[in-house]
């Protein structure tokens, strides 16, 4: 039996196990616009409190906070935005939108970044012990990037949802920008290598060990969270969504899913703007394992990359093999294509699309080995995330 051959057969193999066995992430299935809760009647709607941890955003927040102030919410319900050491004039805009809101918007001028801590985070905890300060404190926390469009309705859905499932993390993957060339070849991608990472089914489900969240909107459980003992235990997360998932996956049930009308306002106009955003924390991800990044190296290339090539170039029966196992990377892409509202033929790009992930994957490493890992809007945080 050839080497190619055995390749091959390892390579169907392994999309066999992808599309029957790991959840049945392709089919993104789990949407936040299926098998809504009814939103409860009555008064007894409990408080919630939006935190947004905003460094450089005077771009992206006017248009997040007016769709915050926007929100038909029927119980308390109140922002916090922590200015972390923007030069772009984001706290002033920010008090303006707050000036002009009927919503309650605190600003807060971040405090000196702790040795220790990761940027968003150390916002993120300014945030919270203002909103925990508050007469009553809330029940939920909204814990929000600045570059979030919300429909008026978003925030009561995501309680409901919560008090229904009883929840303790709420979050959505929020429908990124797919206009620009860039973001058609590479954001149905990144979403879809996110699902097979971290199969929704099974974040959903209370008794699988899986955990993840997408940072963009998670809705927290107060009381959860402090008796987790709070926003300071993921202190040095670089992925820090998907470490506080991992920290309230052990206090209670979480919940993740696709979100077709909460959207982000960010665009990537250009293929370096989305190497930049994997490349923050790819490496991190690998908990900056050379060995763990040889390993997906050579997983990428064996699941995504070889089967086309074999199915062209390698002699019989392997391109038989290989190309099945092309036919079923395709077929599982089909899904989040049509979520995304994208044309079928880019299914046959998407080796393409891996190669790219790769580069950008081994890009995080080598600029976390210049010391420069973690970059995001002018800060380093690497170090401190492997403290």
């Amino acid at each position: 039996m050839s080497a190619t051959l055995v390749i091959a057969a390892l390579a169907l193999g392994i999309w066999v196990y992808l599309v029957l066995f790991r959840g049945f992430f392709w089919l993104a299935a789990e949407r936040e616009d299926r098998n809504r809760p009814n939103l409860p009647e009555g008064a007894n709607w409990p408080g919630v409190v939006a935190v947004i941890p905003a460094r450089n955003e005077a771009l992206a927040l006017p248009r997040t906070l007016a769709s915050l102030s926007a929100q038909d919410y029927p119980g308390k319900f109140a922002v916090v935005v922590v200015d972390d050491d923007s030069t772009d004039g984001t706290g002033v805009l920010a008090r303006k939108a707050a000036a002009a809101s009927d919503v309650e918007i605190s600003v807060l001028q971040g405090a000196p970044l702790p040795g220790g801590w990761t940027g968003k985070v150390w916002a993120m905890q300014q945030g919270i012990a203002h909103a925990e300060r508050m007469v009553p404190p809330p029940d939920y926390l909204l814990l929000t990037d600045a570059d979030i469009d919300y429909p008026p309705d978003a925030v009561a859905r995501l309680v409901a949802r919560a008090k229904a499932s009883r929840t303790v993390l709420t979050s959505l993957m929020v429908k990124l920008n797919c206009e620009s060339l860039p973001e058609r070849a590479l954001i149905p991608a990144f979403v879809y290598f996110f699902q097979m990472l971290y199969p929704f089914a099974w974040v959903n489900r209370a008794e699988s060990k899986t955990a993840a969240a997408a940072g963009g909107v998670m809705l927290v459980d107060r009381r959860a969270l402090a008796k987790a003992g709070g926003i300071a235990k993921i202190r040095s997360a670089l992925i820090d969504d998907c470490a506080l998932a991992r920290l309230l996956k052990g206090e209670g049930p979480i919940w993740l899913g696709l979100a077709s009308d909460v959207r982000s306002s960010r665009i990537y106009p250009r293929f370096g703007d989305i190497r930049r955003m994997v490349a923050r924390s790819a490496y991190a991800e690998l908990d900056y394992s050379p060995l763990r990044l040889a390993g997906t190296a050579i997983g990428m290339v064996l699941t995504f990359i070889f089967p086309p090539i074999a199915a062209c170039f390698a002699p019989f029966p392997a391109n038989i093999l290989a190309a099945v196992a092309f036919a079923l990377m395709m077929l599982s892409f089909l899904p989040i294509l049509r979520f995304y509202r994208r044309s079928a033929l880019w299914a046959v790009a998407l080796p393409a699309m891996a190669a790219a992930y790769l580069v950008f994957t081994l890009d995080s490493a080598y600029q976390h080995w210049r010391g420069r890992g973690g970059a995001w809007k002018g800060r380093s945080q690497a170090l401190a995330a492997k403290r």
